[in-house]
């Protein structure tokens, strides 16, 4: 996807990428894949920084995203920051503004807490030191 991270905390979470034709879809604006995936990019990372501190990973659960305004070129700004962090679960929340700052389309995502060990798709989960 081109994402390119600007900063990355456990507490705030922010990506640009510039849009070409390979975000479009047949009607020439940005597909609404393009979206969620950067959304659930920038909540990711936000999450695992979090969780790593507490010796987890994190897989994501469920992604919600609407997409308010259509766009077709420039660059994207997506921000992510956590509204829920609890022992088991996280939520974050996600704007997505154009190069104007106009919102885009916005997302919450759900992530499971998973302790090293755990097992996720019939593999160990190894949880990466901070």
């Amino acid at each position: 996807m081109n994402i390119h991270f600007v900063r990355a905390t456990a507490d705030e979470v922010v990506a640009e990428m510039e849009i070409g034709p390979i975000h479009r879809q047949p009607y020439g604006i940005v597909h609404g894949g393009v979206h969620s995936g950067l959304i659930e990019a920038v909540a990711s990372i936000g999450a695992a920084l979090a969780a790593m501190q507490r010796g987890q990973s994190v897989v994501g659960v469920e992604n919600h995203t609407s997409f308010l305004n259509a766009v077709r070129e420039g660059k994207l700004r997506a921000t992510a920051r956590p509204l829920m962090r609890g022992r088991r679960t996280q939520v974050w929340e996600a704007t997505v503004t154009d190069a104007e700052g106009k919102t885009i389309s916005t997302g919450r995502v759900r992530f499971l807490a998973l302790e090293a060990g755990s097992s996720l798709a019939g593999e160990t989960v190894k949880v990466k030191s901070g």
